[in-house]
Formats: structure tokens, C-alpha cells, sequence
């Protein structure tokens, strides 16, 4: 199950990389720093680094994986969105593909000024299932995708480093139930699927602390 799971991360990786080269090339951080202080400053922070947990930190973030999550906010083709949300939804509406590059390039390029654990009793479990996943119930290593220090990787994996561990055990469930479905591949629906409370709560709390 996880050689099936890391044969499915790198085709959705392959099949991403034009895309993603190309939306950093033509992006304009200057143009995307107008942006974030007009329209994203009140959730995000001008700087990307959000004043509340319900609302995530993007400095630092992936600008491949940022662009990709703005266009997944929209609706095209009187089509749903493919992530259900709101609030998004309408703040991504009126940005145009150039606006969306651009300001995923500003925030990628702002330093993060992450959160930290709050729970240590959880910190061995998650950093196990960070490092090396739990081969008996199919769940790869968190490693493979977001890097051993939660980096990240383009495109599809964004950095989970010092993100607030509220926002990233949210997002975990919501995979798992999915009501979020924007996964390449369904590889975090079905990884979560396995993922217990505790489980999801234990690497949000180790993610939280990398840096």
C-alpha cells in the first residue's frame, strides 16, 4: 500500500511540474504585495503571517502550491469549485490568473514567523509518523511529501512547517471526511482516512515545531 501510495505522489509530482514551473516564471511579487495588503491583510497578515489560527500562515508558502489552491478556490465554467469554501471563494473570484501568481509569489517570498507546538505529549507520535509513517495501517512517511523539515515540495505538497497545528489538524479532517477533495490523486483522503484523532493531532502539534 505505501510503494502504491509514493508511485501515486510521483506521477501527480510529474504531472504538475510544467504547470507550476510556469506560473513562478511569470510571476510578480511586487504586483502581488498590492494584493495581499488589500484584499488578504485582514485573514493573512500583509506578510502572510496570519494573526489567528483559523486562518493559515502563507509566508514562506509554496508559491507553486498557493497558486494552485487560489485557482482551486474559483468556480470555472459555471462548474464548482474544487475546494468548497466561501470566504474564498469570493476572495478569489475577482483575481485574474496573473493576480493569483503573483501574489503566491509574494507571500512564498515573505519570511514565516511560525507557530509552535502546544501539546509535547504528542510530539514522539508525530514526529514517528512523520519520519517513517506506520507501515501496518499503509501510512507513508508525512517526510515524503513536505520534506523532512516540512518544507514542502512544488506544486501539490505545501510547506507544513510552523503552521499553526489547529489549522493543519482542520485540514486533516477535513480530508478525511472529505469535504476537502482538491488532493492529487486522493493521496491525503485516503492517508487521513487511516489517521486517528490522536494521529491527526500528533503531527499537527510535530509540524507545527519544525523549522
Amino acid at each position: 500500500m505505501i510503494r502504491t501510495a509514493a508511485l501515486a505522489i510521483l506521477f501527480a509530482t510529474s504531472f504538475v511540474s510544467h504547470a507550476s514551473e510556469e506560473a513562478h516564471a511569470k510571476a510578480d511579487p511586487a504586483k502581488g504585495k498590492v494584493i495581499a495588503e488589500t484584499v488578504c491583510v485582514a485573514c493573512h497578515g500583509a506578510d502572510g503571517n496570519s494573526p489567528a489560527s483559523a486562518n493559515p500562515h502563507l509566508a514562506g508558502q509554496v508559491p507553486e502550491y498557493l497558486y494552485k489552491q487560489l485557482k482551486n478556490f474559483k468556480a470555472v465554467d459555471g462548474k464548482p469549485a474544487a475546494r468548497n469554501n466561501p470566504i474564498m471563494g469570493g476572495m478569489a473570484a475577482p483575481l485574474s490568473d496573473e493576480d493569483m501568481k503573483n501574489v503566491a509569489a509574494w507571500f512564498g517570498s515573505q519570511k514565516l514567523k511560525g507557530a509552535a507546538a502546544k501539546d509535547e505529549t504528542k510530539i514522539a507520535l508525530g514526529q514517528k509518523l512523520w519520519r517513517q509513517g506506520d507501515f501496518k495501517k499503509g501510512i507513508p512517511a508525512c517526510a515524503g511529501c513536505h520534506g523532512p523539515a516540512g518544507a514542502g515540495l512544488p506544486a501539490q505538497y505545501p510547506r507544513l512547517a510552523g503552521q499553526f497545528p489547529e489549522y493543519t489538524e482542520a485540514q486533516l479532517k477535513a480530508f478525511r471526511t472529505e469535504e476537502r477533495a482538491n488532493d492529487p490523486e486522493k493521496m491525503m483522503r485516503m492517508i487521513a482516512a487511516k489517521l486517528s484523532d490522536v494521529e491527526i493531532k500528533a503531527v499537527a502539534e510535530y509540524a507545527a515545531g519544525l523549522r
